[in-house]
């Protein structure tokens, strides 16, 4: 193994991505990169390129993480869905044919999932041991994510997938377009309100992959979520006081469908009741560095993390 710790990141264009090199670099880690062609990051490899190739990049390392995939904040027509899962599931296949090929592979490779391949919950928090999954278009993409994971033969890689909550921090994430609803005076509750949040600030988001890195004994997917978990009410009630917004307009379902149309997305993002438990992470003994929704928020809406 290269003396020099050595992380790959997959995908490391977007938001998620982003933050994660930086940090990386500031933790002292050599940072390679794999991903689309004429990305302004250059990465060190493309998905255009062979499999030699992504596998010369990753050899010697000792770090894989994948966040590869397209957007999921689009309508959910035939060309879309096809994209969002072909840029999950051909990513990652692609990484297991390279981390075959190394003579010296990532010791660990953690994918990227999402804590959406549960049900609907509202009577219960979902765990990895006794969890429920659901069913739908983006339970069938979480789960032939994974699945392509499974099937990767790296004897020599320990393979994890990370079943990711809502991610929130400064400068993007899923809040930005919550946050703008409440400049304009409607941040209220959307739908019923009850519907559940699961979040994980970024910060926690990084921290976790390093603890899950270094935590051989932590097999099988991974629930990475704050246990703050609140409904949808309660966030909107958090959002307005972080942003000063004084008062919230409540947005009943079939007018979010109807500006989900408008805006070219989906209701899913915020109607579904997304109760993520990471029981994992707890049992071992992770510490978050932002437990606290409402006062992740008020960082973020500062411009701090």
């Amino acid at each position: 193994m290269s003396s020099t710790r050595t992380v790959v990141l997959a995908g490391a264009s977007g938001f998620i991505g982003r933050y994660f090199r930086a940090r990386f670099e500031q933790d002292g880690w050599t940072v390679r990169t794999v991903g689309r062609k004429g990305d302004r990051s250059s990465p060190s490899a493309t998905w255009e390129d062979d499999d030699g190739a992504i596998a010369r990049v990753l050899e010697g390392t000792e770090l894989l993480v994948n966040l590869a995939g397209r957007s999921v904040s689009c309508r959910y027509n035939a060309r879309n869905k096809a994209a969002i899962l072909q840029s999950r599931v051909s990513t990652t296949a692609a990484l297991g044919r390279a981390v075959a090929l190394c003579r010296q592979p990532p010791s660990t490779w953690l994918n990227a999932s999402t804590g959406t391949i549960y049900r609907h919950a509202t009577d219960g928090p979902q765990t990895e041991q006794d969890g429920e999954l659901g069913t739908g278009f983006s339970v069938d993409v979480a789960r032939a994510w994974e699945a392509e994971l499974e099937a990767a033969v790296t004897p020599g890689t320990r393979k994890v997938p990370l079943r990711i909550a809502i991610v929130l921090g400064p400068g993007g994430g899923a809040l930005r377009p919550v946050a703008n609803l409440a400049r304009l005076g409607l941040g209220g509750r959307m739908g019923p309100g009850t519907q559940k949040f699961s979040w994980i600030h970024v910060e926690d988001l990084y921290r976790s992959v390093l603890f899950v890195h270094a935590r051989k004994d932590i097999a099988g997917p991974v629930n990475v979520a704050s246990p703050d978990v609140v409904d949808n009410r309660e966030l909107m009630r958090m959002v307005r006081r972080a942003y000063g917004a004084r008062f919230g307009i409540p947005t009943p379902a079939w007018l979010l469908r109807l500006g989900a149309l408008l805006i070219r997305t989906e209701t899913e993002l915020v109607l579904k009741s997304r109760w993520v438990q990471p029981q994992k992470l707890l049992n071992s003994g992770f510490v978050y560095s932002q437990p606290e929704l409402g006062r992740a928020l008020l960082q973020i809406a500062k411009g701090t993390s």
